[in-house]
């Protein structure tokens, strides 16, 4: 038997009692993944991405761990959210226009110890101070640079499209206009390097575009620990007791901790390792999170159909946004049809041993978007399911 064989069978086990569709984390393969991470980090905090994860319980049993330290959210709506539940340091990673949002921060001592916020414009600060309905308190502020690799001077660009914040000189003029304002405490800088972390550099069946996706990222690692560091030194010029300089994400833990400059590193996905952190060179994780749709129909020989399945993952439209059939090994899409709104047909040998009411079991293409779909996660030890735990839908909380 094959470990994947094996890993279907504990899940089977496991999950007998339990109707598909249905969601699991195998925790040993997530206590794994953590301590990898960490292993990585070579000694510098992680923050928690908590978009990549969407589970208030999963955010406490990995924040549990030495090596592991605050979160990064993705909406303020979120962050008041996780503040009001007890975690006490929470970065937004994005700007934010909730009015309504920052005039319960700036009311609150405690939110306000709490969350920090994301501005890369003056326009923000002024959004916060028009939205503080009377709201005198504090606001704690992380500057993000952009750590996009401009080549050929600038006419091609690679990476995410975020701040517009690039020179240190800009970083600086920011910070003074922090720094000079009333009601503002400058704490932070943060520059995430997407088409670092997020790009797999071992792409199966494409050793050129590899190639040169390696050649990429080894060019824009040394221009970006450059200039993040006259940032750095720029920013603290003007406000020397930053508290943080948060740099990373999954793909490029080690790389990124390596930098002086940097103090802490932000992953996620990493927990999870969805589908497309599989192409990897720099680490190899466990898949962690998976999902179960039943089988509904044998339509013929090497064929069956289960139910639902379509849960595309945001970005570029593509096949690499599809969550991917694990187990049994060997089964795929139908080219005509793909994965479906409310049936998904699978081809392939193995569909002959699947009896109605078996369970194919997927794996995501990226790491939270799954718990969209789920409100509940079953948590996997061995062959049990040992807890239950809401995701942030089945909570009631859908922030985007």
């Amino acid at each position: 038997m094959t470990p994947r064989a094996a890993d279907r069978a504990r899940y089977d086990r496991a999950t007998a009692h339990l109707d598909a569709p249905v969601a699991i984390v195998d925790l040993e393969a997530f206590d794994a993944n953590a301590a990898d991470l960490v292993r990585r980090a070579g000694g510098k905090p992680i923050r928690v991405a908590s978009k990549s994860v969407r589970c208030r319980a999963l955010l406490e049993r990995v924040l549990a761990r030495d090596g592991f330290a605050g979160i990064m959210s993705f909406t303020l709506d979120e962050s008041l959210w996780l503040a009001r539940a007890g975690f006490e340091d929470v970065l937004l990673a994005y700007p934010s226009a909730d009015r309504s949002g920052f005039g319960e921060l700036t009311r609150d001592p405690k939110l306000a110890a709490a969350v920090t916020v994301m501005v890369d414009d003056v326009a923000q600060l002024d959004l916060i101070d028009a939205a503080r309905a009377g709201g005198t308190e504090e606001v704690r502020v992380c500057l993000e640079l952009d750590t996009a690799l401009h080549l050929f001077g600038g006419r091609i660009r690679v990476g995410a499209r975020r701040s517009p914040l690039r020179e240190p000189a800009q970083l600086a003029e920011l910070a003074r206009s922090v720094v000079r304002r009333p009601g503002f405490r400058l704490v932070g800088i943060m520059a995430y390097e997407g088409h670092v972390a997020g790009v797999g550099d071992a792409v199966a069946g494409r050793p050129l575009r590899s190639r040169a996706v390696r050649l990429m990222q080894s060019a824009a690692r040394k221009e970006l620990a450059e200039r993040r560091a006259a940032v750095v030194r720029a920013v603290r010029a003007v406000a020397p007791d930053l508290e943080f300089v948060n740099g990373g994400g999954t793909g490029s833990v080690q790389h990124t901790a390596a930098e002086d400059a940097v103090t802490e590193i932000a992953a996620g996905s990493g927990l999870f390792v969805p589908r497309l952190f599989d192409n990897y060179t720099s680490f190899t994780g466990r898949p962690a999170a998976l999902f179960a749709q039943p089988v509904v129909r044998r339509p013929g020989v090497g064929v069956v159909t289960v139910l639902g399945g379509g849960y595309p993952a945001s970005g570029v439209a593509g096949p690499d946004r599809l969550p991917v059939p694990y187990l049994p090994e060997g089964l795929r899409y139908d080219s005509q049809e793909g994965p479906g709104e409310v049936q998904t047909p699978l081809l392939g040998s193995p569909a002959d041993d699947l009896r109605i009411g078996d369970k194919v079991w997927f794996r995501h293409a990226k790491a939270g978007e799954l718990c969209e779909r789920f409100e509940s996660l079953h948590l996997v030890e061995g062959d049990r399911v040992t807890a239950t735990v809401p995701t942030y839908r089945g909570e009631g909380m859908t922030f985007l």
